[in-house]
């Protein structure tokens, strides 16, 4: 797939569109970052229980999932659209650059976030210490972060396929790394709970997490609390439509549901493995879990690879956030190449990443992210659906050739002022703000569209409807006479034999990496493991490489 202007203002052509797979990869990397050894941390401190963390996570994911299948996905491969292209049309000119602004910040701080958390495994080697200030303290991690930063913006400006084929490779490994360093520290939980000497039960884990992972306490955070976050932590990507950017590429929007690998492989299980793991660093280091950051804990649990999977989990999750940050800065400037823009962003995003302010306030600027930018998600999903179900027309403002839609521009700044009065006021919680600022939005949206011109009737409505018609025709007939299955149909060439070798080594180290986490759970001795998981790290890395430059090649 090629990226360009072309491409990125312009319904994605059907021979650009992508099997189901490397949407499986995507989601399955991106959500598996190194944020998730911090987020996972603070559910440990946020004193609920263990039911709590387990159900609560199950349900707010299973939302998210519904949120990018059942509304973000249909939208995006019925337009083939970006989300700046299509709320152009929408909103105008004049509102996408506001928005535009906003997103490229929001996005460019929360890219930045993730190469904070790669660096703060980096320093680990070089004895640095942990930056918990929301300003560096240390010269040599500006050095770091620096370095980190020029990695992901080269990756980063490869485009949609680049950061495709980086999950790809990284995605397996590092989500066995998650499993691999909980069940590598439950030992030490283990030797610290009365009446458990190994974990043969559910029930043996339960009784170990309440008294060590997830220990119940007096706490503002309960059940709900946990699935809200859950559900509003990628908010900006299904709820707000950011996902249109990736989703419009997919054959089907039913792609929509490999958003499930990120959410309960990324997120449910990475949550949980990373409270494991934080609860047993700080106990090994007899500190609170709270004075550790992301290299310490992985570093504790996994050795060098923990610091290499903290890396790798930074790259591929602000990888594709600096890449949708570049395209809203590209909004800004079309005359911008898509990689001029990236870069761009890049650069800033890198300097940003010195300074790890979000890295202490990551909950709570996910959530904030998601509720300012959610009344824009509203907006389109009223104008996209429900529009011709009440007898107003779609893109009326842009017909009535308004450069701004004030109804849409109004609806944006009056429901955040809402969700930011509701928030501070403590009314409404910040995770519970989604439903009614998305009710309130969608409502005020519909109102204030009827009473300037969304009733009335536009000669050009009709024909750029025959137009898209007859673009979806063309696209639905390609796609039947180009019928390929997503997972076990391969147009490539028959795999030659260094090819199959590195296929097999690839797999054989993934699976030596399992053996050594039950190694390590059996009593086997932990400096050895770290040795050894080390090692076959760099194996599986090398062999993965070179089996996807020669599948490359070949296919």
């Amino acid at each position: 797939m090629q990226d360009s202007n072309s491409s990125d203002f312009s319904p994605i052509t059907p021979d650009k569109l992508q099997p189901g797979k490397k949407f499986a990869a995507n989601y399955a990397g991106e959500h598996v970052a190194g944020t998730e050894f911090v987020i996972g941390a603070l559910f440990v401190s946020w004193g609920v229980s263990t039911f709590d963390i387990l159900i609560g996570l199950l349900l707010g994911n299973f939302l998210a999932v519904l949120t990018w299948a059942l509304v973000t996905a249909p939208i995006a491969t019925d337009t083939r659209l970006t989300l700046y292209a299509y709320l152009e049309k929408i909103a105008g000119r004049g509102t996408i650059k506001l928005y535009s602004i906003v997103n490229c910040i929001l996005f460019s701080i929360l890219a930045g976030a993730m190469i904070t958390v790669s660096a703060s495994a980096i320093r680990i080697p070089f004895g640095i210490p942990a930056q918990v200030e929301w300003y560096p303290t240390s010269s040599a991690f500006v050095l770091v972060a620096l370095a980190v930063g020029a990695i992901v913006v080269y990756v980063a400006v490869k485009g949609f396929r680049g950061v495709a084929r980086f999950a790809e490779i990284c995605a397996p490994w590092m989500i066995l790394m998650f499993v691999v360093g909980a069940i590598a520290t439950l030992p030490v939980l283990i030797s610290a709970t009365q009446g458990v000497e190994k974990i043969v039960s559910f029930s043996d884990f339960l009784i170990v997490a309440n008294e060590h992972i997830y220990v119940s306490r007096e706490s503002e955070y309960g059940f709900w609390h946990v699935a809200a976050f859950a559900w509003i932590c990628n908010l900006s990507m299904h709820g707000a439509m950011g996902d249109m950017t990736l989703l419009r590429y997919a054959r089907k929007s039913s792609y929509g549901y490999f958003s499930a690998l990120g959410m309960f492989i990324g997120h449910y299980i990475a949550w949980v493995c990373a409270g494991i793991m934080g609860a047993g660093a700080a106990i090994l280091l007899g500190t609170s879990i709270s004075q550790l950051d992301a290299g310490g804990v992985a570093f504790q649990s996994l050795g060098f690879a923990g610091i290499i999977a903290v890396v790798i989990a930074g790259w591929t999750t602000s990888n594709p956030t600096i890449y949708r940050a570049g395209l809203a800065f590209q909004s800004l400037f079309p005359k911008l190449s898509r990689e001029k823009a990236t870069t761009i962003v890049g650069v800033i995003t890198t300097i940003i990443a010195c300074f790890p302010f979000v890295f202490t306030k990551l909950i709570d600027f996910v959530g904030f992210m998601g509720i300012l930018l959610a009344p824009i998600g509203a907006v389109i999903v009223a104008e996209h659906w429900l529009f011709s179900n009440l007898g107003l027309t779609r893109y009326w403002s842009k017909y009535k050739g308004n450069s701004t839609n004030y109804a849409a521009l109004f609806t944006w700044i009056a429901s955040m002022i809402l969700a930011l009065y509701l928030e501070g006021a403590g009314i409404i919680h910040l995770f519970f703000l989604l439903i009614p600022i998305w009710i309130f939005a969608t409502f005020l949206y519909i109102f204030l569209a009827s009473k300037l011109g969304a009733k009335e009737k536009y000669e050009e409505a009709l024909k750029f409807e025959k137009i898209e018609l007859n673009r979806k025709h063309e696209e639905s007939k390609y796609l039947k006479e180009n019928d390929i299955s997503n997972f076990t149909q391969d147009q490539s060439k028959p795999a030659n034999l260094s090819s199959r070798v590195c296929e097999i080594v690839s797999y054989l180290a993934l699976g030596i990496c399992a053996l050594l986490a039950f190694f390590a759970y059996n009593g086997g001795d932990i400096g050895q493991f770290k040795s050894m998981l080390f090692m076959v790290t760099i194996i599986y890395f090398i062999s993965a490489v070179i089996w996807a430059r020669i599948n490359r090649t070949t296919s």
